[in-house]
């Protein structure tokens, strides 16, 4: 089993290096659907983040520990320099990155992030980690599709999310979760993006019908970065890349080679 630095990391394709850096579950499984368009332009490099799934299970719950985690894994692989591809806290993960070592990323995409968390958002997430502290991983995964995913594609697709859920519940990281839920409830970029000239270039991939982080979140980061690219997804709820894979694949890739 391929591991650096602790993490659990997979390459597929040849070409310039693009790391993926998933959200809250930290599973680089999260982007299989995605692996043959971007594998067919870059040298992919999926991970499991440390505490979750294959990785080292130390809990770390410093979202501001997903950058370091992505420094580390490109240290070990001999990667000078990355363009970075992350989902919600994995996007926040690269935001911490670009600030500290801006030399060592790219482009940056991040998808249905925020600098400073919404109220709206901050509901869902005590929601979630009461369900996770009353009912454990099982009612927690059950659950987990309304904050992810458009109603109609859940209704389509509920047999499938029901043996997923089962796979999930079974490695689930009950204390990681916990932890990055309590961590993201007080996590805030936003003062110190405002306050850096901040060079990366960075797209922001926000879907409109986004239950869990609305796209004003977005926006708000567009405010915060000056320069970075705010790009509209109609439809495909907070996990867009599993819903709409081609639509995000096409708005993704546009932006990393251009």
């Amino acid at each position: 089993m391929p591991e650096a630095a602790g993490l659990y990391y997979e390459e597929h394709g040849s070409g310039p290096p693009l790391i993926l850096s998933a959200g809250m579950g930290g599973s680089g499984n999260y982007w299989r659907l995605n692996l043959p368009a971007l594998a067919a332009r870059f040298r992919v490099i999926l991970y499991d983040h440390r505490g979750t799934a294959r990785s080292d299970r130390t809990v770390t719950p410093k979202l501001e520990s997903i950058g370091d985690d992505i420094r580390l894994l490109m240290d070990e692989l001999g990667i000078e320099k990355a363009s970075i591809l992350g989902h919600a806290i994995g996007g926040m993960g690269g935001l911490s990155l670009a600030l500290d070592a801006p030399e060592r990323v790219g482009r940056l995409v991040v998808v249905n992030g925020w600098g400073r968390l919404d109220p709206y958002t901050r509901r869902c997430f005590d929601a979630r980690l009461a369900l996770l502290r009353a009912y454990g991983a099982g009612k927690y995964v059950d659950a987990q599709p309304i904050f992810l995913f458009p109603p109609q594609w859940i209704s389509e697709n509920s047999d499938r999310l029901d043996e997923e859920a089962r796979h999930h519940v079974a490695g689930f990281p009950v204390e990681m979760v916990e932890a990055r839920i309590l961590e993201a409830l007080a996590f805030d970029l936003i003062d110190r993006l405002e306050a850096t000239a901040f060079a990366t270039p960075v797209l922001l991939l926000a879907s409109d019908d986004d239950a869990l982080v609305p796209p004003h979140c977005s926006e708000r980061l567009a405010q915060a970065i000056p320069g970075a690219q705010l790009v509209r997804m109609p439809w495909g709820g907070h996990a867009c890349n599993v819903t709409d894979p081609t639509g995000f694949e096409a708005r993704v890739l546009a932006f990393l080679g251009s």
